[in-house]
């Protein structure tokens, strides 16, 4: 089965449940959606908000090989994203040595603010942990406590581990809308700025198939749903 950790905020809700339509009508493999709420991690993880942090989930996704019992691998993503592709294209990629499997971006951000107000922050590596493909038993050192502990950039940036450790994917598993080179076709795209579901935002590339995956995950074959 395929294991997707997806982060969760509340203020975004809508995001993780449009993500998850496009996963489940992409997958041709059976397929676990783990939303990754603090509300279900609060006996194990409750580090304080940093002023910096954009979400909810900007430390918790580094408790997925935790949550995994550091056994097998897990994908994890932010929820801003679309999948366009089938998810097991990218858990076939797998098998690699690496501990962590991520797109390694160049993001340099051309905005000081992004969505919700928040301060949009630069540094190294930006954006490598937005989409993981994580080998669990190879990161038994991120544990609850060191996760609450270690600094973001110590985290986002995937110090302690070794260069050879952190493999490469493709850059269409996590295209960065506004940023990445134009693709027609990218598996994964990423309003890393602001989504569609944000009116600031509303026409940003790909919104279109957004609103139609929103449409289908509110469907229900009754009348009483024509008024929803």
């Amino acid at each position: 089965m395929i294991r997707w950790f997806v982060g969760y905020d509340p203020r975004e809700a809508v995001a993780l449940h449009v993500l998850t339509q496009s996963i489940i009508e992409r997958s041709s493999e059976p397929v676990s959606v783990v939303p990754l709420a603090l509300s279900t991690i609060r006996h194990y993880f409750d580090r304080p908000r940093d002023p910096l942090q954009s979400n909810d989930f900007s430390f918790s996704r580094f408790l997925v090989p935790f949550l995994c019992r550091y056994d097998g691998h897990a994908i994890f993503t932010d929820c801003d994203m679309l999948l366009r592709h089938d998810p097991a294209e990218l858990w076939g990629l797998r098998w690699r040595p690496e501990a962590i499997q991520c797109v390694q971006h160049d993001h340099r951000p051309t905005t000081d603010r992004k969505y919700l107000g928040n301060v949009q922050t630069s540094y190294a590596r930006k954006n490598w942990s937005s989409v993981m493909l994580l080998n669990c038993s190879k990161l038994r050192h991120w544990s609850p406590q060191y996760v609450e502990t270690a600094t973001g950039l110590e985290l986002h940036q995937f110090r302690g581990i070794a260069d050879h450790e952190i493999g490469s994917l493709p850059d269409r598993w996590n295209h960065l809308i506004g940023y990445s080179t134009p693709d027609d076709n990218p598996a994964l795209v990423h309003w890393t700025d602001g989504g569609p579901w944000f009116r600031e935002f509303a026409g940003v590339e790909f919104a279109g198939e957004w609103w139609q995956t929103y449409r289908r995950m509110r469907h229900a074959d009754d009348a009483a749903a024509e008024s929803l």
